[in-house]
């Protein structure tokens, strides 16, 4: 069972493992988008983003409805708002950590 289990958290963060993917559920986080929105935004081709939204579908991480000729994505789970907070959290928690550091070698280089 704990086996199972850290297989699909680790199949759940392959598929959070790519940038658009990633720039995807962030503009989902922020509401409902059809690919025509979401390629807009991004700035990127239709075929990539479809293809990033198909891995996320696969995944059951966005869910789409159709309408008419239209597919709208949305978050599964609610819960992907929180982890990517959390993600962005790690990363200026990291990213401060590197710049103390960086300071404190600025710090003991000025010495000499």
């Amino acid at each position: 069972m704990n086996l199972e289990l850290q297989r699909f958290k680790a199949d759940f963060f392959k598929a959070l493992a790519h940038p658009l993917r990633i720039r995807i559920l962030e503009l989902l986080s922020e509401g409902d988008k059809n690919v025509n929105e979401i390629q807009a935004i991004i700035g990127s081709e239709g075929s990539a983003v479809s293809q990033q939204l198909a891995i996320l579908r696969n995944k059951n991480i966005v869910f789409g409805t159709k309408d008419g000729n239209k597919v709208t994505y949305s978050l599964r789970d609610p819960m992907i708002v929180e982890l990517l907070t959390v993600a962005r959290h790690i990363f200026n928690n990291h990213l401060i950590d590197t710049i103390s550091m960086l300071d404190r070698f600025n710090e003991d280089n000025n010495e000499f």
